[in-house]
């Protein structure tokens, strides 16, 4: 598929907007789960998505094809997110809310393990929107992108052990933010990354 998207942006960067439109076809999913997990809510998520695809257009010439095409797509997607995270400092982060108190799940798959689990995501969420941005984006990037640590330093214009410790803090971040009550504090050693 990289030949195939390498293809694409070499015929984007010629003016063919159809070779462009497959390209953020490819992308849109990934794009707007990063931005979703870093923003914390849709309509902001599709904002920032759009946003990322206007300035991948804009920067099409910029691209160097030793980089990895998606690593250069998230990294444009990712700085974005952080320049708005930044704009609403101060407002994102809500110290009125009470974490979820969610308890363990039966081993049925019914209406109440659905709920279970749609609790337990909207408290990872809520964990994550609480880590600053430097531990978020590398987070995000790994655990919901499965980028590699090398893939992510490249995104990001760090060293592997700069991530490595950034992810290493924001484990730590989020086990500690994690409530005792809360189902994600009751998961097994390890869920986390973390033993």
């Amino acid at each position: 598929m990289e030949d195939q998207e390498f293809l694409w942006l070499e015929q984007a960067r010629r003016g063919d907007q159809a070779a462009f439109s497959r390209l953020v076809g490819a992308y849109q999913g990934p794009v707007y789960n990063l931005c979703y997990r870093m923003l914390g809510n849709a309509p902001e998520a599709e904002d920032a998505a759009q946003e990322t695809f206007l300035r991948m257009y804009t920067k099409l010439h910029t691209y160097q094809p030793e980089r990895k095409l998606s690593s250069w797509v998230l990294s444009i997607a990712s700085h974005y997110c952080i320049d708005r995270l930044r704009r609403r400092r101060g407002q994102w982060l809500s110290l009125d809310e009470e974490p979820v108190a969610a308890t363990l799940a039966s081993p049925n798959r019914g209406p109440e393990d659905l709920a279970l689990r749609s609790e337990s995501r909207d408290e990872v969420q809520r964990l994550v929107d609480m880590l600053q941005p430097a531990y978020r984006v590398p987070l995000i990037l790994r655990y919901w992108h499965d980028l590699s640590y090398a893939e992510i330093a490249e995104a990001m214009g760090l060293t592997v052990q700069a991530v490595k410790s950034r992810l290493h803090r924001a484990r730590l971040q989020v086990i500690e933010k994690t409530p005792a009550s809360s189902a994600l504090a009751m998961a097994p050693a390890g869920v986390l990354g973390v033993r």
